[in-house]
């Protein structure tokens, strides 16, 4: 029996005493291979999960390794059963191999003949595999490589994927010599990106994963299809690769609703790519339009789940997946390991703040208490119409005012999910709106007059939530939000850590309605950010001066 601040339990979830002084360092080892489930004040709960754990297997970490991090902070004996499920899982990934045959066919190869045995009769494979030429080796039908490779990860078999990737075009591009160099941890997550051929790359939003794009591009030297969120954000890596790279503007192509360029370096939107005319997919041609040697995914905790299935079809090609949180939503975690790849690197938000790359950040909830009128229609409501009342309850535009006033000067950032609640926040405050509507041409002149200070506040949609570039923020103010997505909490608080000329530190608030649905997925949002070290300070909206 030791002091350590983890109880590990049988049921693999793990239990973290928040205030122990080795607390911190422990999270960031316990986030390679565990999800955090809550985080409540003083317990955080964990689970020991199997996509976990083949994550932290393919990024390079041993099963003995997972657990002597389990044994050295346990404040208890680990349950046995829990190092047996740690060692087995984790022996699970790699032992089917898919890679080419002497003859360059394609192969589902296993040193275990009883678990190729089992994975053949499988009735979502054995249609994918169209030869037995020895005991230990399956032939793969050539357009399979990626449906076999989701189906064994369902089946808890999943394969590491050796079958090499297509050179593609070969296209030359360096990297910018003069004023800056990649920081360490870019070049170490180019690094394990290509050493285990395809994958995610998990970094802080701020934290530079354009660059690592950009490293990735300098070293396959070859043509690169780029798929991104938007139209603003393909244009910002338009100009960063600009900056960085060796690029002309020739040589960059955007192909989005308004332009459709197809040059060695393509930047498409999801939005296009997805788009049906008539029942089918009208620009997936694209896919085939040069020989890409490499495919980069940005944001990939948001791909569209139609850009899973062409994503199966693209296997052949390196593939590059960049975000700042794995999680998805919709639970899709399996589709990004296997169809895109393990997870590569993952830097953990502290330890890049601790080294001055992102700016240090104050996160408050701040709970804001309803009218008694208020209060009734949130009682005789439906469920379903509760939360939308919760969050836009009108008692939140003073709080808005007020946190404007305590921090005049500064650039704010006002974040909200309905598009009535933002125009009268927007009228209220005298202040510019940006949402879905706003042509593409008005965001960026309007990004462009806050990141000069002609603009001190703006007040964004969900639009602002990913890949937008507005380093001098350092104020933002959630009104409401998509439920209790913890991926929108963590591009939210993203928009702030951009580091800052002015050197004032970030303060995210989140506005909650007090004993409502609002502040229960409040609690669910901050999951994430609990587990990369960020804790919230619980504010009464009275105690705001006015």
């Amino acid at each position: 029996m030791s002091d350590g601040p983890l109880i590990v339990q049988s049921d693999r979830t793990v239990l973290l005493e928040v205030a122990h002084p080795q607390a911190d360092d422990v999270r960031h080892e316990l986030a390679v291979f565990a999800e955090l489930e809550r985080a409540p004040e003083h317990v955080h709960t964990y689970r020991i999960t199997r996509l976990g754990l083949w994550n932290a297997r393919a990024a390079g970490h041993e099963a003995a390794d997972m657990i002597a991090t389990l044994e050295r902070f346990s404040k208890f004996p680990l349950p046995q059963s829990v190092v047996i499920d740690i060692e087995d899982t984790v022996s699970r990934y790699g032992r089917l191999v898919i890679e080419r045959g002497d003859d360059g066919a394609l192969v589902l190869r296993s040193t275990d003949e009883a678990v190729l045995a089992e994975v053949s009769r499988a009735k979502r494979i054995a249609p994918l595999l169209i030869g037995h030429p020895a005991p230990n080796v399956f032939l793969v039908d050539a357009w399979a490589r990626g449906q076999l490779k989701q189906e064994l990860v369902k089946l808890g078999w999943p394969a590491e994927d050796l079958a090499g990737y297509t050179p593609g075009t070969p296209h030359a591009i360096d990297l910018a010599e003069s004023g800056w160099s990649m920081r360490d941890y870019q070049s170490q997550a180019v690094s394990s990106f290509f050493d285990g051929g395809s994958g995610v790359v998990v970094l802080p939003c701020g934290a530079g994963k354009t660059i690592v794009g950009a490293g990735a591009m300098a070293t396959a030297a070859t043509t690169t299809l780029i798929l991104v969120t938007n139209t603003v954000s393909a244009r910002q890596w338009r100009d960063e690769l600009l900056r960085r790279t060796s690029l002309t503007p020739e040589e960059i192509g955007e192909y989005s609703g308004e332009t459709k360029e197809v040059r060695p370096v393509t930047i498409a939107t999801y939005q296009i790519l997805t788009a049906k005319r008539k029942g089918e997919y009208a620009h997936l041609a694209l896919l085939d339009a040069l020989d890409w040697g490499l495919v980069i995914y940005d944001e990939v905790h948001l791909l569209p789940a139609p850009v899973f299935k062409l994503t199966a079809e693209l296997q052949a090609r390196r593939r590059l997946g960049l975000t700042a949180t794995l999680v998805r939503e919709d639970g899709r975690e399996g589709d990004v390991f296997s169809l895109i790849g393990p997870k590569r690197f993952d830097a953990p938000w502290k330890e890049i703040e601790a080294q001055g790359y992102i700016s240090p950040a104050t996160c408050y909830e701040v709970r804001v208490d309803l009218p008694a009128s208020d209060r009734m229609s949130y009682a005789a409501s439906a469920d379903d119409e509760r939360y939308r009342l919760a969050a836009t309850a009108p008692a939140k535009l003073d709080v808005v005012r007020r946190l404007i006033d305590r921090h005049d000067g500064e650039r704010i950032l006002v974040i909200g999910q309905y598009l009535d609640q933002i125009d009268e926040i927007a009228q209220t405050l005298g202040a510019p709106s940006i949402t879905g509507s706003t042509p593409i041409d008005e965001r960026e002149r309007l990004y462009q007059a806050f990141r000069v200070g002609e603009e001190k506040i703006l007040v964004v949609s969900k639009v602002a939530n990913f890949s937008v570039d507005l380093p001098e923020a350092t104020v933002a103010i959630q009104v409401s939000g998509s439920f209790g997505s913890r991926q929108e909490e963590a591009q939210r608080l993203g928009r702030l850590l951009r580091p800052k000329e002015s050197g004032i530190p970030a303060s995210f608030y989140t506005l909650v309605a007090r004993d409502t649905v609002d502040q229960d997925f409040a609690q669910n949002r901050q999951r994430f950010l609990a587990e990369q070290g960020y804790s919230y300070t619980i504010l009464d909206a009275d105690t705001i001066a006015a």
